[in-house]
């Protein structure tokens, strides 16, 4: 009800709840089908995770591998994701996304600024698995993009304070073992660009804005409306007032997961995910609203794990913050233990199937004894290496644990010092000969690109901890984001409990069921489905 107990009203074809990528492609495949178009996001920063994020775009058979000259397939790639699925995966979600993705690809480069350029090298997260690509080609970088294209819209992109004037392949996430130049960064900084997830979601608003199409922010959806044909319209809490817009066509849900509500996350997550890292607007608004509707629901025990750090005092949109651990435990001279002191996992084996560790439960002790676990690496590693945003080098902050034994530094994080120098002098006596036979560290080719790439071979990421004093950082089970939500059909309709669709309601990115089910194929892995089913769910409401 708006001021004065009047209610507001308004009317379209389309409704696209949400500003992500998945969001953001819904609304303009919607537009370019002929829909009239509103997108509504209820903080007032566009963008959700996917601005937060390294923007990296996973997309098997994509046209740029003929540049490449890489040799995929349709039939490799769901080889491939089978493989990964334990059982899990929706064989008709998944032929879609790979039949569709590649078409969605080309019309946002066609549609948008954006523009796109396949990681050179960057492996599969599985390589060795059916179908994989030891030698990469699925993983899409975005070109940089002039933030000032935005106007007044550049400083509303979720952490646009943050911009990096690089591109993600120019990195060490994308394997680089040099930045650009100085002269090339005051350029850019000059001009204004950026990469990574920024440039994504830039681009792609600059695309809808260039329809005359603005989103709405500060307009939190708060009900789906309708009746017994099916969802009609949403009702939409802004500025202090009440609106009821009606979408004569269709309502898209996009609004990201639910890994900032802690009641969703005890319901509905298979393990302990104690440390969220996206954007903390992710509470799983579209996933009650669709609840609410009798939306069947699917995949709601996984999500995108990733390990993390948290520094004392950090902070970011309000929230306590934390660090991916990404790099620093795939380097060598270092590994991780658990509350026991011993190693439990391949430390350099990719962030999402990491989780499956940490979730790993003692039933005679009755806990996940891997979960906090603690990064251990020595001044070796502390001089070469960036850890949790701590520069390579001398300088020792209060929240990494420094000693000059092993037995001093177990002693500090309450574990068993002999139990503790028994994994480093067993780990360091196979290490030293290039091998780990108890969980293989350095075998696949993703191990040894995300180590340190500047050595050759299994060194890039296998070498023995033995220059004290040594350290040791605290590390969490976290998520990048949910992937349960209503579970839809190939065209995006969510499916009732009840049977068939719920006519007028479609879900796209982690607010749906993810058409992968529990696999992350490789970096990209969420953006690659959230923004193809984006695409397909734009263009089913816009048709409906």
């Amino acid at each position: 009800m708006g001021k004065g107990g009047i209610f507001l009203t308004e009317e379209c074809d389309v409704i696209v709840l949400g500003t992500g990528a998945a969001g953001l492609t819904a609304a303009l495949a919607a537009a370019h089908s002929g829909a009239s178009v509103k997108i509504y996001e209820k903080s007032s920063l566009v963008g959700g995770t996917s601005a937060m994020s390294g923007g990296i775009i996973w997309m098997p058979n994509n046209h740029l591998q003929e540049i490449t000259g890489t040799e995929d397939s349709r039939e490799k790639a769901l080889a491939y994701l089978e493989s990964l699925s334990l059982g899990q995966i929706d064989s008709d979600m998944a032929a879609t996304f790979v039949d569709k993705g590649p078409e969605m690809l080309q019309w946002v480069e066609k549609m948008t600024p954006c523009s796109f350029h396949i990681i050179d090298s960057y492996p599969d997260y599985h390589p060795e698995h059916p179908g994989g690509l030891p030698e990469g080609g699925r993983s899409i970088d975005n070109d940089l993009f002039a933030l000032p294209r935005l106007g007044d819209w550049a400083t509303r992109i979720r952490n646009h304070e943050q911009a990096s004037p690089v591109m993600l392949t120019e990195t060490p996430l994308g394997g680089s073992t040099t930045f650009p130049d100085m002269d090339v960064i005051g350029e850019r900084l000059q001009a204004g660009e950026i990469g990574m997830g920024l440039a994504l979601v830039a681009g792609l608003l600059r695309g809808l804005l260039d329809m005359g199409i603005e989103p709405q922010i500060r307009s939190q959806a708060v009900k789906l409306t309708g009746g017994t044909e099916g969802i009609s319209g949403v009702t939409i809490e802004q500025d202090g007032e009440t609106v009821d817009v009606t979408a004569k066509r269709g309502v898209i849900i996009a609004t990201g997961g639910f890994e900032w509500n802690a009641e969703l996350v005890r319901t509905f997550l298979r393990g302990p995910m104690t440390a969220p890292a996206g954007s903390p607007d992710s509470t799983g608004d579209g996933l009650r609203m669709a609840m609410e509707v009798g939306a069947k629901l699917g995949n709601m025990r996984n999500a995108w794990w990733v390990p993390v750090a948290r520094v004392p005092n950090e902070e970011l949109f309000g929230h306590p913050s934390v660090r991916l651990i990404l790099l620093e435990r795939t380097r060598p001279h270092s590994f991780m233990v658990n509350k026991y002191g011993k190693r439990f996992t391949n430390e350099a084996g990719n962030y999402n199937a990491m989780g499956g560790a940490f979730h790993s439960f003692d039933p005679q002790k009755f806990e996940y004894p891997n979960e906090p676990c603690w990064l251990i690496f020595d001044h070796e590693h502390k001089l070469r290496y960036e850890v949790a945003g701590c520069p390579a080098g001398e300088q020792i902050p209060e929240w990494i644990y420094c000693d000059d034994s092993i037995e001093g530094l177990a002693s500090q994080i309450g574990i068993e010092g002999s139990t503790l120098r028994a994994t480093l002098n067993h780990f360091n006596n196979h290490a030293v000969d290039g091998n780990d036979p108890d969980f293989r560290r350095g075998e696949s080719a993703y191990d040894t690109f995300n180590g340190d790439q500047s050595l050759d071979g299994v060194q890039a990421t296998l070498q023995p901890l033995d220059t004290s004093p040594f350290y040791a950082v605290k590390i969490e089970s976290g998520a990048l984001g949910t992937n349960g939500g209503p579970k839809t059909d190939v065209s995006c309709r969510v499916l009732s409990l009840a049977g068939g669709v719920i006519p007028g309601l479609y879900a796209a990115g982690n607010a749906m069921a993810a058409p992968t089910g529990m696999v992350y194929g490789g970096a990209g892995g969420t953006l690659g489905p959230a923004m193809t089913f984006g695409y397909i769910a734009g263009i089913a409401a816009a048709n409906r």
